[in-house]
Formats: C-alpha cells, sequence, structure tokens
C-alpha cells in the first residue's frame, strides 16, 4: 500500500512539472493576437440566411 501512495505521488508531481513546463514554453496560456491582412469574404456561402429560405414552410409566413 505505501508502494502503491509513493507511486500515485510521483505520478502528481511528474504531471505538475510537466504542465507547469508546457505552460511556459507555450507563454503561459496565451494565444497570440491574429492579425489578418487580407480582406475577409464569404466563399462559396449562400448570399441569404438559411432561415429565410424556409419562409414557405413556416406557417403563417408570408409569401414573397
Amino acid at each position: 500500500m505505501e508502494l502503491f501512495v509513493v507511486l500515485l505521488f510521483g505520478l502528481v508531481i511528474t504531471a505538475g512539472t510537466a504542465t507547469v513546463r508546457a505552460m511556459l514554453k507555450d507563454g503561459h496560456g496565451h494565444t497570440p493576437v491574429v492579425r489578418s491582412t487580407e480582406s475577409w469574404y464569404a466563399g462559396n456561402l449562400p448570399s441569404e440566411p438559411y432561415t429565410s429560405a424556409l419562409t414557405w414552410y413556416r406557417p403563417g409566413a408570408k409569401v414573397q
């Protein structure tokens, strides 16, 4: 039983050390700001919202 506790304690210490090292290497958990130089575009997305395309289906909706 004592061996199990010692191994578990060692595992906890190792995991904690690895977590701290990973955070320090990664910049303390902060991600860099994304800077975009290209203008935004929608690609091949539809020009109208999906819900407005379903207006014929909704009860009480006026047909345009």
